[in-house]
């Protein structure tokens, strides 16, 4: 892609955004943006950028790091592995993660070459990566000549295409003596979520020379969800205030960077050195064994095995000390909780009644002719939510968005915008305009299904039957062409 962005200040604030597009635009097979999103997304977001005066809780971008040699090691980077995005077999959005544990893997690297300079060391730093998820940034830093591995509770598909000289391993991590990794340099956690605030203290019982990197996404305490204490931060910044305090209980100098990457959530915390000296290192267990003991109390968890305990045993009778009592790794087998695994029967009564509801609230008698078709009238979700039986809501509230989501997976039924629920109308463009984005439907998958409008309106469906998508009873339903997809969750 051969493109530049020119952009003119002048006295009054204009900004201009030149591309000079070419043949290799598409050529290589990445998707790069397409021109009018330059102009309908980029550029007002770089006008908002250019005139905003609010100043960021965080440090500046790469302030631990010479900036020059991170983007001549991210250009060199991204040339190498951006072949990742064209085989990428994962559920996840390739261009976002490829790009993204290519730009940390970067940062690593960068900030280990300065630390070798630092203090004369001629190896590589060796590294573990705790949750270390579809294990790109392993194979970055194993190929970069770091010797290391990965650690995950759920084996994915693109592990095999990585070859031997990756080494991942699929291991639920409980923080325990059996966690503990005293040959290892370097600890990390990229979007480690549950494990986050654990991976400052491995590091410091690993021994004093283990040194971490953490990026926090997912808020998680020792033991379970993090809970906010005050309101005058955001909830992001508090977090991370969270994780340099147990940093420096731990007893890391810690420092604070912003990565650059194309996530919200990237500020990253970097413990290299102790605070107390390798002769003081039981005073400083005992006071990381009193801080874990203490949320351990507040968050409920059961406390019969204390940290620091050594004569503990494992759920496999191996001795062990389990400083995590209470602490729940993720299942291997995540459970699908966006209202898809939900019994047919309880959905199709949900839909039912909401759609009941809001068709009940027209004076139409219900003509004949198309424009007399009733659409009922509309509700907000939580109106929705008080129709609903409380056992009902219950089970509503275990899945992931609850009743909102479940009224969006039936989009064939109902159009949710603005935490308004409408019927939809298939005839109107604009009430359908929130599919505009959607992939066109493969002529296979039509009339699979059965029209929901055509078996349960008064009026059945607004379409004629070779105009709907869905089929207008038995005759003219057609088996499905596509092959069913196993349900998965690929987040780290």
């Amino acid at each position: 892609m051969m493109s530049t962005i020119c952009p003119t200040t002048v006295a009054w604030r204009v900004l201009e955004l030149h591309v000079l597009a070419s043949d290799a635009w598409f050529s290589d097979g990445v998707a790069y943006p397409k021109l009018p999103w330059l102009s309908t997304d980029l550029l007002p977001k770089l006008v908002r950028w250019a005139t905003e005066c609010k100043t960021s809780e965080f440090k500046s971008t790469l302030s631990l790091l010479p900036v020059e040699k991170y983007s001549v090691m991210y250009q060199q980077l991204k040339e190498k592995y951006k072949a990742m995005v064209k085989i990428w077999p994962e559920v996840t959005d390739p261009e976002k993660f490829v790009y993204e544990d290519v730009a940390i893997a970067t940062y690593l690297i960068v900030l280990w070459a300065e630390e070798r300079a630092e203090k004369s060391l001629t190896a590589k730093q060796s590294f573990v990566d705790l949750g270390c998820g579809n294990g790109l940034l392993v194979h970055i830093l194993a190929s970069e000549g770091h010797p290391g591995k990965g650690i995950d509770v759920r084996k994915r598909k693109i592990w095999d295409m990585y070859g031997p000289q990756t080494l991942l391993e699929e291991k639920a991590i409980t923080p325990s003596e059996r966690f503990l990794f005293p040959g290892t340099d370097w600890l990390i956690g990229n979007h480690s979520d549950e494990l986050t605030p654990w991976i400052p203290v491995i590091a410091a019982r690993s021994s004093y020379s283990c040194r971490y990197f953490v990026l926090p996404c997912c808020f998680f305490d020792f033991y379970a969800k993090y809970q906010r204490r005050q309101c005058k931060k955001s909830q992001y910044k508090e977090y991370i205030d969270f994780i340099t305090e147990v940093s420096q209980v731990s007893g890391f100098n810690t420092e604070e960077d912003c990565l650059r990457i194309p996530s919200t959530k990237r500020v990253c915390l970097v413990g290299k050195s102790r605070s107390y000296r390798l002769s003081d290192e039981a005073e400083a267990e005992q006071r990381r064994a009193r801080y874990i003991q203490s949320h351990q109390t507040t968050s409920g968890a059961t406390a019969h095995r204390l940290s620091g305990i050594r004569n503990d045993k494992d759920t496999d009778g191996t001795p062990d000390s389990s400083w995590g009592a209470g602490f729940q790794p993720r299942d291997r087998v995540e459970a699908v909780r966006n209202c898809a695994a939900l019994p047919r029967d309880f959905v199709d009564g949900v839909v039912l009644q909401v759609a009941n509801v809001l068709l009940g609230m027209t004076e139409e008698d219900g003509g004949t002719s198309s424009t007399d078709w009733n659409r009922g009238g509309s509700l907000s979700v939580s109106e929705v939510a008080g129709l609903m039986e409380q056992e009902t809501l219950q089970l509503l509230k275990k899945e992931c968005g609850g009743l909102q989501t479940l009224l969006k997976n039936n989009h064939q039924v109902f159009r949710v915008e603005g935490g308004t629920v409408f019927i939809r109308d298939w005839r109107d463009r604009k009430s359908s305009r929130a599919d505009t984005k959607r992939k066109p439907v493969a002529p296979g998958a039509l009339k699979t299904r059965p029209c929901w409008f055509y078996d349960h309106h008064p009026q059945r469906c607004p379409l004629q039957a070779a105009h709907c998508a869905f089929a207008h009873g038995p005759e003219d339903l057609r088996p499905s062409t596509r092959p069913l997809k196993k349900m998965r969750n690929d987040t780290f």
